[in-house]
């Protein structure tokens, strides 16, 4: 079938489309319908249906006799090691693990806190979880004891799974302190704690509370997999959010197996026993849906990388793995082909490998600007397919069928819509525009399987944050348009979430741990256009009254104060002192305008502006260090 033909399909027949992409995973139970829609705006998949996430990524196709299939490849070269794991050898992995969980009372429905790097347990962890009926939150490695206590709270884990460390180039990082200091910042306690020691570093346990990741598991029975409900959460996965509070993003199960097994060949142009790379971290979307579950929901040889895209050791890695170990499909962030070209911009690292396996380069996570898009065009002489998608869908909204049917590029688009999504341009009233004019992206509910249904705990806010604006749709937070050939333009954030290298983060947040610095009266952040990250935030901070220490002193406390809280993820650098803020006259933050001074950009004097003479201020501020021309 064409693309056409398949999207209408979708699109005048949700149900009986989306029950027939059903079949393509193992049920306990069939689900006698897919779509349920009699709680609208909340919408559900699969809900009378029994399945099993592990069973489906693991155990069925060891049943199907390819145990032997390489699963998993651990390629660390931060460590100078490789790991290749069989299906088979997963399954006793990942059902020892489950059962050492039981026999401690982990249960169904229960959370568990996965804080780990980019480790094949990190994966065994999520699929045990899966395995029994617990739900997983992974938190990213990177983030800060502050944050892991947030989600802490928020969630509410009876256990958490952690390493001892991680291992960046050049350096060791202490995860047992950081996970340590979270728990003790935290209201709720977990009832115990899994760590995984590392030779790099053997962190400190605490007796009676935390178990080693071999000595947990000794004696235990393993565990077989346990059916759950089409809706029953498979995980949460925190965003952030505009008011600095993380959102819990909730997956069901059903959906989720049924659209990652569909995206696996209809998109990324993948078959069974093809090995299969997204360059990302479980601590995020990517590397839920393209590391952990999708592949291996498929039958494909995923790819765990612990590196980085240049320095370990060359910009010459990512072709390394990929001509190492076979990958036909490869998934990374513009952020990382940036790096790679400014270390490499003749592609010589390129041609040391042998690249005839590679079939295509996938890139998502920011806007894929033209020039990256070229390049990588160029060097690699295959297609490159940037796609949209978001923490909250869990797979592509907009993308390149490729394995359906590839369909012609256009630099500067994600393509056109994937089955399920109605993607529809609304002015602020809701109306729709016009082709290539300029509005909110929403999509027309129902959305498709695999999306999420709510936010963890938090109804209310689900309703307010996604569905409240443009009743009836689903707002995407990004603003964009369409062209009159149905493809779609992605051109802003409409909130404060900005993206630094792939990771989405909220601003709001920075402003909170800004404000809380005792020499700070008022603070904005914004995100500035970065050639190597897409965007960089910058902190404004107005001084309480009375303060004569050094600004550099203050500005240089104010950075450390975000690593400390949000993590180095942020890649928070740049504070810079000013007399006072742009404002409207009711008193919000001109942050739109200030952005548009340090990109360089013509703007509109505001109608609501205060005093215009602010914006000189905020110039000259900029150019101090370095932005706005």
């Amino acid at each position: 079938m064409s693309y056409k033909e398949v999207y209408e399909a979708s699109m005048a027949d949700p149900n009986g489309f989306w029950l027939e992409q059903a079949r393509a995973i193992d049920w306990d139970r069939f689900p006698t319908r897919a779509l349920n829609d009699e709680n609208a705006p909340l919408y559900t998949w699969y809900g009378d249906g029994m399945v099993n996430t592990c069973w489906n990524a693991v155990d069925r196709h060891c049943e199907a006799g390819r145990g032997a299939q390489i699963a998993l490849i651990h390629d660390s070269p931060v460590t100078g090691t490789i790991q290749k794991i069989t299906y088979d050898e997963l399954r006793n992995r990942v059902a020892m693990l489950a059962g050492a969980l039981r026999a401690k009372g982990i249960e169904k429905g229960d959370r568990v806190i996965i804080y780990m790097p980019m480790v094949p347990q990190a994966i065994e962890a999520m699929l045990a979880c899966a395995r029994i009926g617990a739900i997983h939150s992974v938190v990213f490695g990177g983030f800060a004891a502050h944050e892991l206590a947030v989600r802490i709270d928020d969630c509410k884990p009876k256990a958490i799974i952690a390493a001892s460390c991680g291992i960046e180039p050049g350096r060791v990082v202490h995860y047992k302190p950081l996970l340590d200091g979270a728990i003790e910042q935290a209201t709720h306690k977990p009832d115990f704690c899994v760590i995984f020691q590392r030779e790099q570093e053997v962190a400190h346990l605490e007796e009676g509370r935390d178990f080693n990741w071999y000595g947990f598991q000794y004696g235990v029975e393993p565990a077989d997999c346990l059916p759950v409900e089409g809706t029953h959460p498979a995980y949460i996965l925190y965003t952030s959010g505009t008011t600095g509070a993380p959102k819990g993003v909730v997956r069901h199960t059903g959906g989720h197996l049924v659209a990652l097994n569909w995206s696996m060949k209809n998109i990324y142009n993948v078959d069974p026993g093809d090995a299969f790379w997204a360059a990302s971290d479980v601590g995020w979307v990517v590397g839920h849906s393209y590391i952990a579950y999708g592949p291996l929901i498929h039958g494909n040889t995923t790819i765990v990388f612990e590196g980085k895209p240049v320095g370990t050791p060359d910009p010459g890695t990512f072709w390394r793995v990929i001509s190492e170990h076979n990958v036909r499909s490869f998934f990374t962030a513009p952020t990382a082909i940036r790096a790679v070209k400014r270390e490499d911009p003749k592609g010589e690292y390129l041609k040391k490998y042998d690249l005839s396996c590679l079939r295509a380069l996938y890139l998502a996570g920011e806007r894929a600007d033209p020039d990256t898009i070229e390049w990588a065009q160029r060097v690699l002489d295959k297609p490159v397919y940037d796609h949209w998608w978001q923490t909250e869908t869990g797979w592509t909204i907009a993308g390149n069928p490729a394995g359906l049917e590839a369909l012609p590029v256009k630099i500067g688009s994600p393509t056109v819509a994937m089955p399920g999504y109605d993607i529809q341009i609304l002015d602020e009233a809701g109306h729709q525009m016009k082709p290539g004019e300029l509005g909110a992206i929403a999509i027309k509910l129902p959305l498709p399987p695999g999306t999420l249904p709510t936010l963890w705990n938090a109804e209310a806010r689900f309703k307010k944050s996604y569905l409240e604006h443009f009743p009836g749709y689903y707002e995407t937070g990004d603003a964009g348009m369409i062209d009159e050939n149905g493809y779609v333009y992605i051109m802003a954030r409409t909130d404060d979430v900005i993206n630094v290298a792939g990771h989405r983060l909220s601003t709001g947040a920075m402003e909170e741990v800004l404000a809380s610095h005792p020499d700070v009266a008022e603070c904005a952040v914004i995100g500035v256009s970065d050639d190597l990250k897409g965007q960089m935030p910058v902190g404004f901070v107005i001084l309480t009254k009375g303060v004569n220490r050094p600004e550099a002193e203050i500005t240089s406390e104010c950075v450390k104060l975000v690593r400390d809280q949000i993590g180095p993820v942020a890649a928070f650098k740049l504070a810079v002192v000013v007399d006072r803020l742009p404002k409207t006259r009711s008193g919000k933050i001109l942050r739109a305008t200030m952005v548009k001074i340090a990109d360089n950009q013509e703007f509109k004097m505001p109608a609501t502006i205060d005093d215009p003479a602010i914006l000189d201020e905020i110039r000259d501020a900029l150019k101090s260090i370095g932005y706005g021309g």
